[in-house]
């Protein structure tokens, strides 16, 4: 789970809602409860698409940003360890150091081509579209260990297989994001993860098959990305730009004919100058309407699943799917990996440094993943990693953690160091932090809810 901007900026930036419109004639009839509705609607189904292009123009349209990865179709890794000096995402870890990549599958398909790794490591390529829907992954718990190459292709792309490439992976959009992450042991194991890293590989189909390049796909003239205004009623004009590559799923077409009563059709411009003040209001409270109600959700979630899928396992469920994008844009689907933790403890009161607690899995009840599991603190609201005398962020079950007599296990989370310090992980002097847990190949309980997180106690 990855968070390019904190909940706290997210929210806060979605009260500016200004700005105006110019809408067709034949809009201006409609009621203005009925477009109400449509732009509360829209504005959650468009929320997480407007976060994953805020992410695209960093990271692969501004060659000024520090998150840019070179462009479109080819590799950024990052392989060094998070600390509380970096502050460029929120809830970072240090158990999966990231390989970023944005395509551009317009003009040929590219080719992601994996190294065979031993059975003791941990790596996965997740692939999402411009919905955010994970719709592929190349990965030890989805593909295995061995080498292979793999075809990343747009939704129109209808050429043949080319030999050695062992799946076809098909995006519903032009443009797809592959996030990869590998397994970090500990800090020794850092030049193992870099030389893995290096061995991943982007490759134009063109040249994997050895033939002349196709002609090049027209260059966008991407519109820039207002994090003030965007989420207002600007955010059509940006949304229809996005859309001009996400072809209309079967599912979503009577959908997108009633956004298009507000003025949601890919690839029209959005004249935001001139509107009726019957229209600018009803535009002006769906927004507001949709606002609450994202924030409403968000307060009630619980827990990851549900949130991280494919198009078919959320059901259709586009609160779900922009949730997922506040709480933690790019979260794998359960079956790679599950979230949760705890801000609160046993009592019911936030959890609060300065205090001591404790995290115990009863016999038989550590938590069920096949790879591996890690528990990190972060502090709040910022959600950033603790500075701490020991600079430890993390307890994970790749660590000499010491078991309890019963054969459970105690994670103690304190200020100062207690007697044995193996399972210790340190918290605050002061101020409120939340703890979250990973689990990596989560087993069958998980995914069926039979499993869940202890409470954390106060001693």
């Amino acid at each position: 789970m990855n968070m390019n901007v904190s909940r706290r900026h997210v929210l806060g930036g979605m009260g500016v809602l200004g700005g105006g419109l110019m809408l067709p004639r034949w809009l201006l009839a409609a009621g203005a409860d009925d477009l109400r509705a449509i732009a509360r609607d829209a504005w959650i189904y468009a929320y997480p698409m407007l976060m994953h292009y805020q992410t695209m123009e960093k990271q692969a349209l501004d060659p000024a940003a520090p998150a840019y990865v070179g462009g479109f179709n080819r590799f950024r890794h990052y392989s060094e360890l998070y600390t509380p000096n970096n502050r460029e995402i929120v809830t970072p870890n240090n158990d999966t150091p990231y390989s970023w990549a944005w395509l551009d599958l317009r003009s040929e398909p590219q080719v992601l081509s994996v190294p065979a790794v031993d059975a003791d490591r941990y790596y996965v390529h997740q692939l999402v579209d411009q919905y955010t829907h994970n719709f592929a992954y190349v990965g030890v718990l989805s593909t295995g260990r061995e080498a292979g190459d793999y075809l990343i292709v747009g939704p129109g792309w209808q050429g043949a297989t080319p030999n050695g490439i062992k799946a076809v992976l098909r995006s519903e959009t032009e443009i797809v994001m592959v996030l990869g992450r590998t397994g970090l042991k500990n800090a020794e194991d850092l030049p193992a993860v870099r030389a893995l890293q290096q061995q991943y590989r982007l490759r134009a189909l063109h040249e994997y098959i050895g033939s002349a390049p196709p002609l090049a796909a027209p260059a966008i003239a991407w519109q820039a990305w207002d994090s003030k205004t965007g989420l207002g009623p600007r955010f059509i004009a940006a949304l229809n730009q996005i859309l001009s590559l996400c072809p209309t799923h079967p599912s979503e077409q009577t959908l997108r004919e009633r956004f298009a009563r507000i003025g949601i059709v890919p690839g029209q411009a959005f004249d935001v100058a001139a509107m009726s003040a019957e229209v600018r209001g009803a535009l002006l409270a769906g927004i507001a309407d949709a606002q609450l109600q994202l924030q409403t959700a968000v307060t009630q979630t619980r827990t990851t699943l549900g949130l991280f899928g494919t198009r078919e396992a959320l059901h259709g469920n586009y609160l779900n799917r922009a949730v997922a994008a506040n709480i933690g844009i790019y979260g794998n689907s359960v079956e790679e990996a599950f979230y949760t933790g705890a801000r609160l403890d046993n009592q019911g009161q936030p959890l609060q440094g300065g205090r001591g607690y404790r995290l115990r899995f009863a016999p038989g009840q550590l938590p069920p993943a096949t790879e591996f599991w890690s528990l990190t603190l972060y502090d709040l609201p910022d959600r950033q990693l603790v500075a701490n005398s020991i600079d430890r962020y993390c307890l994970s079950s790749r660590d000499a953690l010491q078991a309890d007599a019963d054969g459970g296990l105690t994670l103690v989370m304190q200020p100062s160091a207690p007697q044995t310090s193996n399972n210790w992980l340190p918290t605050p002097a002061s101020g409120a932090f939340t703890v979250i847990l990973r689990l990596y190949g989560p087993k069958q309980e998980v995914i069926e809810q039979r499993w869940r997180m202890p409470v954390v106690e106060q001693v």
